[in-house]
């Protein structure tokens, strides 16, 4: 459809479906984000025969802190946050994305090698997916696209994996006839950021906006990750999932981040294997004392925190499941604790008078008065503390959260049913 078809399936409902089943409460917000992406687009590239409009959401890590990189278990969701888009076919073999607030990008379709000025940046990330769809036998044409997001970067809520899903979703509708699945989408993306931009992630957060739903996913086969969806509606349950800003920038911080996996990966090459998953416990701790000596406490102390996450994922799902919500709380409280003591993500190395993510997690702490549960969200170091309220409670912590750290810190969250798609016309 073109743009005027589209802003009249707007404005007469024909897209009030989609957008319930998309963002629930928040459908008519949304919806009007759709009418500002469709100006955007217009006062952009102009008004064009034929637009289409994708949507890839962002993503709640409940389980499993650092455990995907060591190709272990998570338990994630995607959530009523997103990236839109619309796109429009063009002849130049190049690819132009307008996100709201930044420059147009543009990169060659001529050129989709690695580009080290381009490392930590979208363009990257494009050029990464497109180049992984190249390899996989897909030609892969020229478009152009406009981005609105309500995934706030620094969110926790990983914007970046957002806009992975979004412009894998584009390439894999507009030239491969949806032959990649949720889950090969999401390993592409996982390559272009590990390649392309430089960071060397997991797989969780691909997964889970690419997936969605709240689902549980084991790495231990990469390659073949198993996905198991879980029906929970937290709401039902008397519980408000919110995200918590602790006001940290994580700009900086992507060596705290990558020592992580590096000194994992130290743990394992010195007990000949990859990977933590591959390492049993008992051989782990029969290497304590030569692990210590040769690779260093801190990373001794990060793998113990996996090893009990992984064995924690494996019951927050089952607890969930029966409907346990109690020990479900429990069993987050404890990653938390876990992640502060073991994994250490929660103050950078020698921060002393700027430490956002501990105050943030210690307000938790007073406000919940030993209800709910609270945890460190994502990578940590910077970045969001997840909460999971009693809804009698919940405007009473916003309130304790926001005179804290400051106003809009606390977002209320809803989990989304489904991934990233095309926003189809009903």
């Amino acid at each position: 459809m073109n743009l005027e078809a589209w802003k009249k399936k707007l404005s007469s409902g024909g897209l009030d479906g989609i957008m319930k089943h998309l963002y629930g409460k928040k459908a008519d917000e949304n919806k009007k984000r759709y009418e500002d992406l469709l100006k955007m687009f217009e006062d952009t590239f102009g008004d064009d025969p034929e637009i289409s409009l994708f949507s890839a959401p962002g993503r709640t890590e409940i389980g499993g802190n650092h455990t995907d990189h060591q190709h272990g278990r998570v338990l994630a969701a995607s959530v009523d946050m997103d990236m839109i888009a619309a796109v429009s076919l063009i002849n130049e073999k190049e690819i132009c994305v307008q996100s709201e607030g930044y420059p147009l990008c543009r990169i060659s379709l001529e050129d989709l090698s690695v580009q080290e000025a381009e490392k930590n940046s979208t363009a990257a990330l494009i050029r990464g997916v497109a180049a992984r769809f190249v390899e996989l036998g897909c030609k892969v044409g020229g478009f152009r696209a406009c981005v609105k997001s309500s995934v706030l970067p620094g969110s926790g809520i990983s914007s970046s994996a957002a806009f992975e899903v979004l412009i894998g979703n584009i390439v894999n509708t507009l030239f491969f006839e949806n032959k990649v699945s949720a889950v090969e989408i999401a390993q592409i993306g996982q390559y272009a950021e590990n390649v392309y931009f430089g960071k060397p992630s997991g797989l969780m957060d691909q997964t889970a906006s690419s997936v969605g739903n709240m689902l549980t996913i084991d790495f231990e086969d990469t390659a073949h990750p198993v996905v198991k969806r879980l029906d929970i509606d937290f709401e039902k349950s008397g519980l408000a999932l919110c995200i918590i800003d602790s006001g940290a920038d994580h700009a900086d911080l992507t060596d705290e981040y990558a020592a992580i996996p590096n000194e994992l990966k130290k743990i394992c090459r010195l007990l000949g294997k990859e990977f933590l998953r591959e390492v049993p416990e008992e051989d782990f701790f029969a290497a304590l004392p030569r692990i210590r000596k040769e690779v260093g406490d801190r990373a001794l102390l990060r793998a113990m925190h996996v090893y009990r996450d992984n064995e924690r994922v494996a019951k927050q799902g089952k607890a969930l499941e029966m409907g346990d919500i109690d020990t479900f709380l429990k069993l987050v409280k404890e990653s938390g604790q876990s992640s502060w003591m073991y994994l250490q993500d929660i103050v950078p190395c020698g921060s002393t008078a700027h430490q956002e993510m501990a105050i943030a997690l210690a307000m938790c702490d007073k406000l919940l008065t030993g209800r709910g549960a609270y945890r460190v969200h994502g990578g940590g170091f910077a970045g969001t503390v997840q909460a999971f309220v009693p809804a009698e409670m919940l405007e009473e912590f916003r309130a304790g959260i926001e005179a804290a750290l400051g106003e809009g810190s606390c977002h209320v969250l809803s989990i989304r049913p489904v991934g990233g798609l095309e926003i189809q016309a009903e």
